[in-house]
Formats: structure tokens, sequence, C-alpha cells
């Protein structure tokens, strides 16, 4: 059975009341699946902290040192002017009380769903929790304190010795993982995202391909705004499939970001709630096919946390331990969310819920410019499959 990395305490990994970063969207999903009869107790995991020695993997010591200061009720006053040398004085990434602890856990909880998958006690495992993919070794930055994703590839390799293909869904550019395993050859990174020219943080280009022995390890598909499925979802499988069957790696590590979807707030992309069933169908296929079943996934970027986050996280968790509704989808696409779930968060939500677990997209407008936003997408594909046939 996989295994489903879950705390409640997760929720507290909160910048603020008006931060767009809101893990209530954690305890939407955890509900949604419950609800439906799909998270069964055996299933859970809880996280535990990770360790220093885990978290200077992949950080700084001054920037760890740096994060435990600053998660002081009332930090001392030369650890707040000093704040921004480490990114954590910003509206994106502004340190909070606790802010060490509860992220450290939250690397923990990735730690230990590598660990589950590396060692044989599940065949995938799953930390929604987790996915904070920006995060660099000496800073903070979009939205991400410490890098899970990050800690936990590295300690497959420690562990391990293993050959890890880390895929990225975020629509945003998963640059914190990407530069962390850029000069090594025995982690490949797969990012598909919202083309930097218009999107925080501003890189991702096909040209980014890795250093040194690592060339070609770094693989990159900017798409352009207003992107819908088909599009995103050719680039994403041919690149995929052609990425895996070059590198042939031991484990995937995917980070699951569902911001891509049209409702987010914070891109511009228009997918779908499709796209969200047939990546992590993709993910599954390939890990059985390349990698003996192994699989880790994160969670990662998504700001509509009523409509969207729920769905897509669960259809992820539906997809990865092979339950209905997921395998019903393809018959009924049009299946009904339970309403018992619907009835416990409408009134909380201030949007009306969508009633169904895919969109209804027969009343969406097309985007202008289709086929032109395709053609450029398919471009950006051929550049970035250039080193991989």
């Amino acid at each position: 059975m996989p295994a489903f990395i879950y705390d409640e305490r997760e929720i507290a990994y909160k910048f603020n009341d008006t931060h767009p970063f809101n893990q209530q969207r954690l305890a939407l999903t955890v509900d949604l699946l419950r609800k439906a009869g799909a998270l069964p107790p055996a299933a859970l995991r809880a996280p535990r902290p990770a360790t220093d020695a885990e978290l200077l993997r992949v950080h700084t010591p001054a920037y760890v040192e740096a994060v435990k200061t600053l998660s002081a009720s009332a930090p001392d006053p030369e650890s707040v002017r000093t704040a921004g040398r480490f990114g954590l004085d910003t509206d994106d990434t502004p340190f909070f009380p606790g802010m060490h602890d509860i992220t450290a856990t939250v690397v923990g909880g990735s730690i230990e769903a590598a660990e589950l998958v590396m060692s044989g006690v599940a065949p995938h495992a799953l930390h929604l929790g987790g996915g904070l993919h920006h995060a660099m070794p000496g800073k903070g930055a979009g939205f991400c304190v410490y890098n899970d994703a990050s800690a936990a590839i590295a300690h497959i390799q420690a562990a391990y010795g293993a050959k890890v293909l880390y895929v990225d869904t975020d629509v945003h550019h998963g640059d914190g993982v990407q530069w962390s395993f850029y000069s090594d050859p025995r982690v490949c990174t797969l990012s598909i995202h919202e083309t930097g020219k218009y999107l925080f943080p501003g890189t991702g280009g096909v040209h980014e391909r890795g250093d040194g022995e690592a060339f070609g390890t770094s693989l990159n598909v900017p798409v352009e705004p207003y992107t819908e499925d088909e599009s995103w979802l050719e680039c994403f499988g041919e690149v995929l499939s052609a990425a895996i069957a070059r590198f042939q790696p031991d484990v995937i590590v995917s980070q699951h970001g569902c911001d891509a979807h049209a409702y987010d707030p914070l891109a511009h992309v228009h997918c779908s709630m499709r796209v969200y069933q047939a990546m992590p169908e993709l993910i599954h296929q390939l890990a059985h096919q390349w990698c003996g079943g192994r699989w880790i996934a994160l969670g990662g970027g998504g700001y509509d946390i009523w409509r969207v986050v729920p769905r897509a996280w669960s259809l992820l968790w539906l997809v990865m331990s092979q339950q209905a509704p997921a395998l019903q989808l393809g018959a009924e696409p049009q299946l009904e969310l339970p309403q018992a779930w619907l009835d416990a968060w409408q009134g909380s939500s201030p949007v009306p819920l969508p009633r169904t677990w895919l969109d209804d997209v027969r009343g969406w407008a097309p985007m202008p410019r289709r086929q032109a936003i395709a053609e450029k997408n398919r471009q950006s594909k051929e550049l970035a499959l250039l080193y991989l046939r």
C-alpha cells in the first residue's frame, strides 16, 4: 500500500493571515479523501522533524542558523536587520514565529516518504505538505524556507546511492532543486512551467541544461501564458517519456504544484483538472516501467485552495493508490464529489465549490491564439528534446 505522510500540525507552515500560501488546503484535501472513503488509516504516516545534518546536506550552516534565530517570537534586532541577506524579509517569504520547527518537519516528512519507498516498505509515498522547491542553499524564496524536495533527493543519494529523476509540474520553475543538483550527473531535473519571461522566478529556459558532467540532465519546458490541456500534456508527456528512457533512474521524485489550473490567481496558464489526473497517471506508469515502481510525490503550489487544490491532490493520491473514482473517470467524466464534503466546506468557501472531480470545460471559452500558443510550446518542447533522442 502507498504511504500518505500527513500531520495536521503541518498547517502551521503559515506566513500570515493574508499570505496566498494557505495550508488549510491540506485539511480540505484530507477531508475530501476521507469522505470519498479513499484514505485508509493504515496508509497514514506522521512526518518527523529533519535533523540539522539532513538540512545541511542542502542548506548552508549560516542559513539554517538564521532561520532558527528568526523563528523566535521576538527575534533580536540584529537578526531582523540581516534577514534580507537570507531572503526572509520579503512579502513572499517573511520570517514567522516557529518557522524552523515547522519547516524542519516538512523536510522530515519528505525524507520519510523517500525512506519508505527506497527501503521497500511502501511502493509509493505522497507528502502533500512538501514541495517547497524554490528555497536555495543560503536563501529562502517563493514561499519556501527550506527545500524539502532537495533534502529528500540528497537523502536518497546519501543512503542509497541511487539515480534520481525529479519531475516538477508546478506552474513556477523548480529553480531551487535544479540549481542544487545542476552539476550532479546522478540527478536529472525536469520542470514544465509557465515561461519565466512573465512569471516568477524568471528562470527555466531550455538553455539551462546542466553543468560539466551533468550537461543534459537539466530539462526545462517553458510554456506560453494561456496554454491549455492538450498542449501542456503533449509537452509534458513527450519530454518526460524521452527523459526517463535516456536517464534510466532508480526512482522518481515528483512535485505536484497545481497552479497551472485556469482558476489559479498567481499564474496565466489555462489548464483544467484533466491534467492533474493525466500527469500522475503517466508518472505512475513510467515508475513501474523504469524504476521498479519507486515513486515519491510531493505537494507544491496551488492558490485556489477551494476549487482546485483538494481535487487535484486527491486525484494524485487516487491515481497513486489505484482507487476509484480515479479509475472510473474515463467512463464517467462528470463523476460527482462526495456531497458530505461539499456540505462541510461550502459555508466557508468564498466561491461556489465544483460538484464534480473533473471540470466541465464545455462552457469554457477557448483561448485566443490557441494554435499560435500550441506551436510556440511545440518549439520549446523540441528544444528540450534536443539531446534526448
